[in-house]
């Protein structure tokens, strides 16, 4: 056999191996009605390209290194106790300054099941079974705290803590798929994101790989007890953080890397705008006491992210090879894990930037919380909390505080 036989034998090879996948490792298996949908990422030109070159959140401090598993909310109650965190056997733990003790369950089932894992991923099996509360926000005037939990829905707890209460599990007669964040405004409406309704939490990689754009943005009245759509068809809807004066609200479409800006007050009420293009995964969105809003961004775009987008049939042939869902999500977020946060203001400049590009010290965020001249970060995937104080340095664009 002549060696131009031989390449093209092992190319036929190959190609059935890709094509047969018979030892189910491509990242498709298990997803026979898996279809990836364009995505319609702005080009790189409006994307902002500044960078932290001194990577400062390097010089975080890790707290509760250990001790928690995938810390993706933080909230401190109307009386500054805290920080409070929903973790990934379904719990939301509280902080008394001391140790962190069980605050309030998003499950009755708290069987071996819920027990220990090994790794994050360990717990994604009986996430639907044992709860996985994501966004936490605390009510101000009731210190009730409401729980976006990923399978059980829009939930809420006294101030005593315990089993929450279920609020809502559906809209327009949709049960929610992928319940992930939230905010409550004076009124005690509460706008919240319900992910995806065909891709569960425990298949977020998928929500990720597809570009779904089955996601809603909601509203609950507490008076009516009914929830509302305000939009849809978004492609995996996250953070929501409403603005100091309650004139809008801002929440991300993690998979466009984009802000967009919910008005709820004056002639734009009702209508949604474009509020900032992002360098990267957007996920949750917190408001400080300046009306800033800081995003936590979980990695930046890379290239091979930005052509699977833009080309569905390119993103499905690299996920019909026999590489595992994993690693696959490493060759869209760059190659590693790398901790990124951003500033804007309530106009939509881009204020900050805070990174550890090499994921040294940060790896992932997931929130950032401002408290006390402090950041303090959560992460859906790592077993602590960061905290970076702010009065170490600023980077790129404006200082928060100008560093001695």
């Amino acid at each position: 056999m002549s060696l131009a036989g031989v390449f093209a034998g092992i190319f036929l090879l190959a190609a059935l191996y890709c094509g047969l996948d018979p030892l189910h490792h491509s990242a498709l298996h298990g997803f026979p009605d898996f279809e990836a949908v364009k995505v319609d990422l702005p080009p790189w030109s409006e994307v902002p390209s500044d960078r932290d070159a001194l990577n400062l959140l390097q010089r975080s401090e890790i707290k509760f290194l250990n001790q928690i598993q995938g810390p993706e909310s933080i909230a401190f109650d109307p009386l500054g106790r805290g920080p409070y965190t929903g973790v990934a056997d379904g719990r939301i733990l509280f902080w008394d300054g001391h140790s962190w003790t069980d605050f309030a369950y998003t499950s009755n089932n708290r069987s071996e099941l819920c027990g220990p894992k090994t790794s994050p991923f360990g717990y994604l099996k009986h996430e639907h079974i044992c709860g996985r509360p994501l966004g936490l926000r605390f009510d101000k005037k009731s210190g009730d705290l409401y729980i976006a939990d990923a399978y059980f829905g829009l939930m809420k707890v006294g101030p005593g803590g315990g089993l929450a209460t279920s609020l809502a599990t559906e809209a327009e007669g949709v049960p929610f798929g992928f319940t992930n964040d939230l905010d409550i405004d004076d009124d005690g409406n509460v706008y919240f994101t319900d992910s995806s309704t065909k891709y569960q939490r425990r298949n977020f990689l998928h929500l990720v790989f597809s570009g779904d754009d089955s996601g809603r943005l909601l509203k609950y009245s507490p008076i009516t007890r009914e929830t509302t759509v305000l939009s849809r068809n978004l492609q995996f809807p996250n953070g929501v953080s409403l603005s100091k004066d309650g004139s809008f609200f801002v929440f991300c479409e993690g998979t466009i890397n984009r802000l967009r800006k919910h008005w709820l007050k004056g002639e734009k009420a009702g209508t949604s705008e474009t509020f900032a293009n992002l360098p990267g995964f957007p996920d949750n969105i917190r408001t400080n006491e300046d009306g800033e809003f800081w995003v936590a961004i979980h990695a930046r775009r890379s290239s091979i992210s930005y052509l699977c987008a833009i080309y569905p049939r390119v993103r499905m042939f690299i996920l019909r090879l026999p590489i595992p869902a994993k690693i696959q999500y490493l060759l869209h977020i760059g190659g590693r894990l790398h901790g990124m946060i951003t500033k804007f203001s309530p106009e939509g400049k881009l204020l900050q930037v805070l990174e550890d590009s090499r994921g040294k010290v940060v790896k992932t965020v997931s929130e950032v919380e401002e408290r006390d001249g402090q950041l303090w970060m959560g992460s859906v995937l790592m077993p602590f909390i960061a905290v970076y104080d702010l009065s170490l340095g600023c980077s790129l664009i404006v200082c928060v505080e100008d560093p001695e």
